[in-house]
């Protein structure tokens, strides 16, 4: 069975009965995990495996990005904001490389052994300071050097069997705004954007297997925001750079998503533009208005969401003592 087109999360620290019976509704894809569903690395395991026993197909994720935005920590890797790791490699190709390869096949391996299949990772953002919602989390201001240091990341990534995803598309660096708070419009024009912001989405598209959008208007390329653009998903996502895999909706709950309307007009706009799965995160009263839609409107699974299932197992008693965990850490002590 494939999961659905929505992805929502979750009240606590376990599923209540009525999640429970939200979770059987088949319009539900997939489950985010926030700070709020995390108590301790145990009661994470038990929670996705009690997910996992209602619907195996959900996909279930999280940010763990390192930095500021980690939502699992305590009996998880601190990992440092990928700026240090970008920073550290401009300096030291070689070691940063090795850390880079390294931090992204730990951070999907400690994920994949808690039943989690993937983390919306890496940013891609062309930014160092510029826009406060972005800042540390980009690997730097460099879209080349921001290249080869996301490639590297998402190898260990996918060494450890986890899908990337690549956010937030077409680039958020270049305003100052945090699109959680308003919508930001961002004036350039796309010959601008394709010199610089869309350089790692546009090289490292063969290697994403899911990308966000961003809730931006950028006013000379459309006039609808990102997430809810034909011209941006369609012509210049899939059709100018090839992109094949998932496209994920920001939060259809924060206010750059506003433009669209509620949350019917919402997940609408998204589904037409071309996302494959919306993200209703923190508003129950919000999903349930997305799943009412999506029932009275037929609207079939989209047969790309299995791809970003983790592809290998591990378990926490196999790599709590992996001398390349150990060896990670360590490395990573350092750095945060």
């Amino acid at each position: 069975m494939l999961p659905g087109p929505l992805m929502l999360d979750l009240d606590g620290t376990a599923l209540t009965a009525e999640e429970r019976d939200v979770l059987h509704h088949p319009q539900v894809g997939g489950v985010i995990f926030f700070s709020k569903n995390f108590q301790s690395r145990a009661q994470i395991i038990e929670l996705t495996a009690a997910i996992a026993q209602l619907r195996p197909e959900l996909l279930l994720a999280v940010d763990q990005e390192g930095g500021r935005v980690q939502r699992l920590r305590d009996g998880f890797t601190r990992l440092p904001a990928m700026q240090l790791l970008g920073d550290l490699f401009a300096r030291d190709p070689v070691r940063g490389s090795r850390i880079l390869v390294d931090a992204g096949w730990l951070m999907a391996s400690e994920l994949i052994a808690s039943g989690i299949d993937f983390s919306f990772a890496p940013v891609l953002d062309v930014d160092r300071a510029h826009c406060e919602v972005i800042g540390d989390r980009s690997f730097g201001d460099d879209p080349e050097r921001i290249v080869s240091a996301a490639q590297l990341f998402i190898d260990g990534m996918r060494e450890a069997g986890m899908a990337a995803t690549g956010k937030h598309f077409p680039g958020h660096g270049g305003v100052r705004g945090d699109s959680h708070l308003e919508t930001p419009y961002d004036g350039r024009s796309l010959e601008q954007l394709r010199a610089r912001d869309l350089i790692p989405f546009a090289k490292l598209a063969p290697l994403l297997g899911g990308v966000m959008p961003a809730h931006l208007v950028f006013p000379q390329v459309d006039a609808r925001a990102v997430g809810f653009s034909s011209l941006w998903l369609q012509q210049i996502l899939r059709g100018e750079l090839g992109f094949n895999g998932v496209i994920f909706s920001d939060d259809l709950s924060m206010k750059g998503a506003d433009v669209e309307g509620g949350y019917a007009a919402k997940t609408a706009a998204a589904l037409d533009a071309g996302c494959d799965m919306v993200l209703v995160c923190n508003n129950r009263a919000g999903a349930l208005e997305v799943l009412d839609y999506l029932e009275n409107n037929s609207v079939p699974p989209s047969t790309r969401l299995g791809s970003m299932k983790m592809r290998k197992r591990c378990s926490w008693g196999a790599l709590a003592d992996h001398p390349r965990r150990l060896a990670t850490v360590e490395q990573l002590q350092h750095l945060v």
